[in-house]
């Protein structure tokens, strides 16, 4: 089985100013053909910040796809061609009024496979010094601490429901855990 899809044919359904999404035809490895509908994203990073006294900065923010306020480690879109760490310094900065150090990489997770190619860059990082916060001009959000491991539980009672955040906080917790942050 060689689990492989081969781009047949392709248009353009929508083209808005951060996703564009594409209808393909594919062909199967059995010769079959099928549609694809696909989300174009550019890919974001996200940070977990800890504090000296291991507590998580989290941004709160309206989500309207959700119509509900989501408890996130701070994050944002890529800009074309612009690194990854490069965007994770600047949405922390941004969001949380914070620089770091110690950054650790911790690779990248693909947040919804079936129908979109959006990559998030994942990094964890020890809150170096703290300033006011400079949120894009369409952006509102609140700024939360919440010790690592009351975090961590909330990611298992399920009280936080964001995917790259969960991934984060216990992510970090294990950095900790094991003496790497």
């Amino acid at each position: 089985m060689k689990l492989t899809e081969k781009y047949v044919s392709g248009e353009e359904i929508y083209r808005g100013k951060i996703i564009h999404v594409e209808r393909d035809t594919v062909e199967l490895e059995n010769g079959a053909r099928a549609l694809r509908e696909v989300v174009r994203h550019p890919g974001g990073a996200s940070v977990a910040v800890l504090t000296e006294k291991n507590e998580l900065l989290f941004v709160r923010q309206f989500r309207y796809p959700y119509g509900e306020v989501i408890l996130e480690c701070p994050a944002g879109k890529l800009e074309p061609g612009e690194d990854p760490f490069e965007a994770v310094k600047r949405e922390q900065h941004e969001e949380t009024g914070t620089t770091g150090r110690q950054y650790i990489s911790l690779g990248f997770l693909y947040p919804s496979p079936g129908y979109c190619d959006e990559v998030i860059h994942l990094y964890a990082c020890r809150a170096e010094s703290y300033g006011a916060t400079d949120p894009d001009e369409d952006e509102f959000l609140e700024v939360e601490r919440i010790p690592l491991e009351k975090a961590v539980d909330m990611v298992m009672n399920g009280q936080i429901s964001d995917a790259k955040t969960q991934v984060l906080v216990l992510k970090t917790a294990r950095l900790v855990q094991e003496g790497q942050l």
